[in-house]
């Protein structure tokens, strides 16, 4: 449960590798969580600096984005080792290359399947767990990859455009139920995920995506921008003639 001034006590990290995911976790933290479990394949050993001399206890458990029948199960160790859980927050993806995507099309399919369809499992089963705490946030990593998809990364993009329709429809059917869903949609952010991919505007880094969530948390908002100028930016790029689009997204 959060205390008595409403700080988060819990963290789960779904994706516990995840630089922008870690960044969160490490602010959180610093703001009085008490309690983290950072959940990826292999589990998270050794755990990130930051978090080891925070003061909080990590736990590190089992996550497979591609094993749909695991997600329940890794749901329920999470609330075992910490009890309710005050905040959720849904980090794992990968990039990838289109061209290779392109000739590959088993390879998109198993992108696509820890992109959009792990994201699906994983969110039901925390939702879940929420509606019967009768509180807690999922917050979960979108992008503007999904907005407006790209030719450049069409794969990727389309996948984060169906995570993004999911977690709105997710979050309204907690609506009255005291949980609820933060909608993260950051802008270009070097990390090693996306090392490969040529630098866009307006980048952000995952120290500033983090600031940006914790603020979204405290307001109670459903979706915020990283950085919050794409907002109005993106609001004019759907409506950009899509011939015009095209030759923007090469």
């Amino acid at each position: 449960m959060r205390d008595s001034v409403g700080s988060v006590r819990s963290v789960l990290l779904l994706g516990g590798r995840s630089e922008i995911g870690l960044a969160i976790v490490e602010r959180l933290v610093r703001e009085g969580a008490r309690e983290v479990v950072l959940a990826a394949r292999g589990g998270v050993d050794p755990v990130p600096n930051a978090l080891t001399g925070s003061g909080a206890t990590v736990h590190s458990v089992e996550f497979d984005a591609a094993r749909a029948d695991t997600h329940t199960g890794t749901v329920a160790e999470a609330v075992k080792l910490v009890g309710d859980l005050d905040v959720v927050v849904d980090a794992f993806g990968v990039l990838g290359e289109q061209s290779e995507y392109e000739a590959d099309p088993v390879a998109a399919a198993r992108a696509a399947t820890v992109n959009y369809t792990g994201h699906v499992s994983a969110g039901l089963a925390v939702a879940a767990r929420l509606r019967e705490q009768g509180h807690g946030t999922l917050v979960v990593l979108s992008s503007v990859a999904g907005v407006r998809v790209r030719r450049f990364n069409f794969v990727y993009g389309s996948a984060k455009a169906g995570l993004d329709g999911f977690a709105q429809g997710l979050a309204d059917s907690l609506h009255g139920s005291g949980a609820r869903v933060l909608v993260v949609r950051p802008g270009y952010v070097p990390t090693r995920m996306s090392a490969h991919v040529d630098p866009a505007p307006f980048p952000t880094t995952p120290a500033q995506v983090a600031e940006v969530v914790a603020g979204g948390l405290r307001s109670g908002a459903t979706t915020v921008w990283a950085p919050r100028v794409l907002r109005p930016l993106f609001a004019g790029m759907r409506l950009m003639p899509r011939a015009l689009w095209r030759r923007l997204g090469r």
